[in-house]
């Protein structure tokens, strides 16, 4: 099957409009399409559509739809700072506690991590990320200094959060533990799926991904005894993150 042709604004204004979009200020409603790929702002028509069809529910403008656009690019903006804080904070933590059990160096040592750990591929990521950040000021001083040794708590510098969860669930049972109870006071299986969700939405957010009306796939681990089980919605995510945030700030 052939892709789509590429379409005007103007159609793509009528386009709206025949599916019963309300348009009350087409030359702004063009602005907008200029400045945001059509293709982007249909998903947040999502909530209005008809089951039955492409038409939208009576009433439906596409002045709301820009709103609810708006809201959930300042809420990623907001969730993005909220998981840079704990990102950063679980790289420190993590670094001070692995360097000084297991030395400057000791996550070069495949013994040091658990049967599910890949080392290979670990440190083929470690060569990559040196590889890629070779210019990078403390990288540049390390290759030229240590021979491109980098301690623990330079080389987390590097991970991205995926890596840093990746790392944090490839340690040892007893410094899962350890850890967990550390930066937030959780039993270590909730940490291991609190930092795979954190990362799956920096992922989304850093990309710009839609947050409004959509099933984020990763469903984070409830606390015990907590007051509801959490789901796949943004909110039970956005709870897991209020939950880290004031434990880390104990």
């Amino acid at each position: 099957m052939e892709p789509k042709s590429p379409t005007t604004f103007e159609w793509q204004i009528e386009k709206m409009k025949s599916r019963g979009c309300i348009i009350e200020d087409e030359p702004r409603c063009m602005e907008i399409l200029s400045q945001l790929n059509y293709y982007r702002l249909t998903a947040y028509f999502l909530p209005f559509r008809n089951k039955r069809d492409e038409s939208y529910r009576s009433g439906t403008s596409f002045e709301t739809v820009y709103l609810m656009y708006e809201f959930d690019r300042k809420l990623r903006g907001l969730l993005f700072k909220v998981i840079e804080e704990i990102e950063i904070y679980v790289r420190s933590k993590i670094a001070y506690y692995h360097g000084h059990k297991y030395g400057a160096t000791g996550y070069e040592a495949a013994e040091n991590f658990n049967h599910r750990h890949n080392h290979d591929e670990f440190m083929r990521k470690i060569a990559n990320e040196k590889e890629h950040n070779k210019e990078v000021l403390f990288v540049k001083h390390h290759i030229e200094k240590y021979g491109g040794e980098m301690p623990i708590w330079v080389m987390v510098e590097l991970f991205s959060l995926g890596m840093l969860s990746r790392f944090y669930s490839d340690l040892p049972t007893v410094d899962r533990k350890k850890l967990s109870f550390d930066m937030f006071g959780e039993n270590e299986s909730n940490i291991r799926s609190w930092l795979y969700c954190c990362s799956s939405l920096r992922n989304i957010c850093a990309h710009y991904g839609r947050l409004y009306y959509r099933d984020l796939g990763a469903v984070p681990a409830t606390p015990k005894g907590y007051e509801f089980t959490f789901d796949r919605t943004l909110y039970s995510t956005i709870t897991m993150l209020k939950l880290m945030q004031l434990s880390k700030d104990k």
